[in-house]
């Protein structure tokens, strides 16, 4: 960013990271360089932004009383201005879409994958002179996800065109209304020159191994029972259990159902996840899906007197984190996948799998990041020949989603 050399410099990540890029170009840059850096959600902080970097990229006026002429100069304004906003705010800060020359800045650019959202729509309105997309998984191999970042990386393709020349998409009939998915098989087509037109617009794609010497990565399954009545709800659709009466009348409450009976209502994983709690007294990362596991975990864990964090939907406590080594911090996928920097842990254990590719690579990374010197151990919970073992694991591996089209009667 500094290489650019603009006087104005955008910087757009999740909520959660505000604080943490502004403290990033506080803590490395601002003994070395003349800069002033605003917090944009603040919207005083915002008319400051927008009006200093405005004056900085004004030319300065020059009168020469030799030749008696006017002439413009170049600000020779010193000073770097960095603007920092999340994403679920920026499209309401339409005074931006007023900066000219200025160097945008995305971090999880796959954020940005939706083009029909606003945050997206807005972004792409933005009159960037230079782009640079921050992304530990830009695409996750898909394709079809990537037109809004080439778009901004100056790839001016349509929409249409691109699908036409680099997906291959086949039409389903779903209850008589038509549906575009890629094809399973050969999703995509001439991906060489796509890769080549991708690089003559800037775009590198790395492993982060390859960029830092990060630590290794070992996972570690394990396999458990899979309780009785899962059997019983595969073979009828119905169940009870705990005083829960569960009827997958639908192929989505088939898998929902069938997920949860292998977690929540597996007494097996909870032994499982009680004695790998038991050995060891390390901070650990534990993820999760539903509300329920997080209960009888939390349960589990009060019960052995550790302290807990927790990052859901409704909540992000990360103190017993921060300040206690035999912490644990309880995540939801949604919330917690994303933008969390948890080094000080090396140990995950994953309750139940995420559907979503993005998802569970994503959370792999919150602990193999820059800071993190110890190998890192992911631990999975699995049920033995069940949706889990046979369905969504083998999808993952494969970085591709699980839903609920692929829920066939020869993978559960």
């Amino acid at each position: 960013m500094i290489s650019f050399g603009t006087h104005g410099n955008l910087v757009i990540c999740q909520k959660s990271k505000i604080t943490d890029w502004i403290n990033h170009f506080k803590d490395n840059y601002a003994d070395k360089l003349f800069l002033q850096i605003y917090d944009l959600t603040d919207k005083k902080q915002l008319e400051r932004f927008v009006r200093d970097v405005k004056e900085a990229d004004e030319p300065n006026i020059i009168y020469d009383d030799w030749t008696e002429q006017t002439y413009l100069e170049p600000s020779l304004d010193p000073c770097i201005y960095i603007g920092v906003i999340n994403y679920d705010l920026v499209f309401r800060r339409k005074e931006l879409l007023n900066l000219r020359e200025f160097t945008l800045l995305l971090d999880e650019s796959s954020l940005i994958q939706n083009d029909k959202a606003k945050r997206s729509k807005f972004i792409l309105k933005l009159s960037a002179e230079n782009v640079i997309l921050l992304s530990g998984t830009p695409s996750s191999g898909k394709y079809e996800n990537l037109w809004t970042q080439i778009h901004l990386l100056g790839w001016d393709i349509k929409k249409e065109v691109y699908n036409k020349q680099y997906i291959n998409w086949e039409k389903l009939d779903v209850g008589g209304v038509p549906i575009w998915i890629v094809n399973k098989d050969e999703p995509y087509k001439n991906v060489e020159r796509l890769k080549e037109k991708l690089r003559q617009h800037g775009a590198i794609f790395k492993k982060t191994e390859e960029c830092f010497d990060l630590p290794e990565q070992v996972e570690i399954p394990f396999y458990i029972k899979t309780p009785k009545e899962y059997k019983t709800f595969k073979d009828n659709g119905i169940v009870t259990i705990e005083d829960d009466e569960l009827i997958g009348n639908t192929s989505l409450t088939k898998l929902l159902y069938a997920r949860q009976i292998c977690s929540q209502y597996n007494q097996n994983k909870l032994d499982a996840f009680e004695d790998l709690l038991e050995s060891t007294n390390d901070r650990l990362i534990v993820f999760y899906n539903f509300i329920q596991e997080k209960e009888k975990l939390k349960t589990i864990i009060e019960k052995h007197e550790r302290p807990i964090s927790e990052v859901n939907g409704q909540i992000k406590d990360l103190k017993n984190y921060e300040e206690k080594d035999n912490s644990v911090t309880l995540i939801q996928y949604q919330s917690g996948s994303m933008g969390l920097n948890l080094q000080k842990s090396n140990k995950i254990i994953y309750f139940s799998l995420t559907q979503s590719s993005d998802l569970y690579e994503q959370s792999k990374k919150r602990i193999h990041r820059i800071g993190q010197n110890q190998t890192c151990f992911y631990y999975l919970l699995l049920c033995k020949n069940s949706i889990e073992d046979k369905g969504i694991l083998p999808r993952l591996m494969m970085r591709k989603d699980f839903d609920d089209e692929l829920f066939r009667e020869e993978i559960w």
